[in-house]
């Protein structure tokens, strides 16, 4: 079929895409990716390297270790934590599903507390009842556009003895009174998917921690639990002599049952790229949320629009998805899809009702505002290349489907 035929409309709107940041950032991208070339190290070396040095700088870790995506960042911050059989860990049940089956991976239990209505993050009133002597940590995770309730959850995680593990998947540039999301508590993580505000072109993630020994764990466990090797120098001229290369990776043994979570190398390269605009694209995320917040506000039928909650402390929101509510929103899914414009729904099912957690014996209205956010909640089209012309037809779209009318 000729593609020509079937034009795409001119209204339509992707929910989300990057090709214009890649073809803007290319002439960076390429440089960086001969070098990986080049270098003839395609997992874990001289990128990777970098990638994680600038993540420390970004974000003030003392560690970022570099992994393959932002599931077995959870996954290995749990092991490297000691989380494991007979442990229970609390997350909110309104999260993607990976905040829970990470805890499942580790041969935890997940213990499924209630969001707050406001934020969609763990609500810190529900922990104490959720605790038991088998509970070894909270998993708080950050949501859409700012942080948990950091202060209230360590406040409960002191009183009982608990490690506070974050799921900062979503928290690129995210700060709590000046700390970045994942150094809170003992650590946390970044996820790299494409749609995140620091998106590689597939997989990848990283886990946050100041503290040397769970760093030093996870550091192992992502390379089959072998001791690190050194990484060459990426200003260095000098090619180390393959032989002994090849001898030195596969001498090393196995201290620990790993995995293998590399990050590849294409990856780092395509991410210290976008680190370049990393600080302009959450600038920019910003002044389009606002401009949605005034094209939305007051439309019959929207229930809610997102907020930034003043906790008393100095907040650092960063606007990764823009989520409305609304109790008819499967049929503004539809409407807006029939005039060209992608949305995404966080998330459709909670976690305590997943089928894979049935054996947890959960029912509907066990935790009724994860429940009314996965009845409610969609996310609009949010990203640096968003146009405000584009961001109008989505506000027109929306108002036209409740009042039949774009003014």
């Amino acid at each position: 079929m000729d593609s020509k035929a079937m034009p795409a409309p001119a209204s339509t709107v992707p929910f989300f895409t990057q090709a214009e940041s890649f073809e803007r950032l290319w002439p960076r991208l390429s440089a960086y990716l001969d070098e990986v070339c080049e270098s003839g190290t395609y997992s874990n070396g001289p990128k990777t390297a970098e990638l994680e040095a600038a993540l420390r700088a970004y974000t003030g870790a003392r560690h970022a270790i570099a992994v393959g995506n932002g599931t077995d960042a959870l996954v290995l911050l749990l092991r490297a934590a000691g989380i494991g059989p007979g442990d229970e860990v609390i997350v909110p049940a309104f999260s993607f599903f990976a905040s829970a089956s990470s805890v499942a991976l580790v041969g935890a239990v997940p213990v499924f507390a209630d969001v707050d209505p406001l934020t969609y993050n763990l609500d810190p009133a529900a922990l104490e009842a959720l605790i038991t002597p088998r509970t070894k940590a909270v998993m708080p995770v950050h949501l859409f556009c700012q942080p948990a309730d950091m202060t209230a959850v360590l406040a409960v995680a002191e009183r009982h003895g608990l490690l506070v593990l974050e799921d900062s998947a979503e928290g690129i540039g995210m700060r709590l009174n000046g700390r970045h999301t994942g150094l809170i508590g003992a650590g946390g993580v970044l996820s790299f998917f494409p749609t995140k505000t620091l998106g590689a072109l597939g997989d990848a993630g990283m886990v946050l921690t100041d503290d040397d020994a769970l760093a030093g764990a996870v550091q192992r466990l992502r390379d089959h639990g072998r001791p690190a090797l050194p990484h060459p120098s990426p200003a260095s001229d000098a090619k180390p002599a393959a032989a002994p290369a090849a001898c030195a990776e596969y001498a090393r043994q196995g201290e620990i049952a790993g995995t293998n979570s590399k990050m590849d190398e294409l990856q780092a390269a395509a991410l210290l790229t976008k680190l370049t605009t990393l600080d302009d694209d959450i600038r920019r995320r910003a002044v389009l949320a606002d401009a949605y917040t005034r094209r939305l506000r007051g439309i019959p039928g929207v229930r809610g629009l997102p907020a930034v909650v003043e906790r008393g402390e100095p907040v650092d929101p960063v606007f990764y998805v823009y989520l409305i509510e609304t109790d008819r929103r499967d049929a503004l899914v539809s409407h807006l899809a029939a005039a060209g414009i992608g949305t995404e729904t966080y998330y459709p099912l909670p976690l305590h009702l997943q089928p894979c957690f049935a054996h947890l014996g959960h029912q509907e209205g066990d935790f009724p505002h994860a429940e009314a956010a996965s009845h409610r909640t969609v996310a609009l089209p949010l990203y640096p290349e968003l146009t405000l012309a584009q961001l109008g037809r989505v506000c027109d779209a929306v108002r036209s489907f409740f009042t039949g009318s774009t003014s």
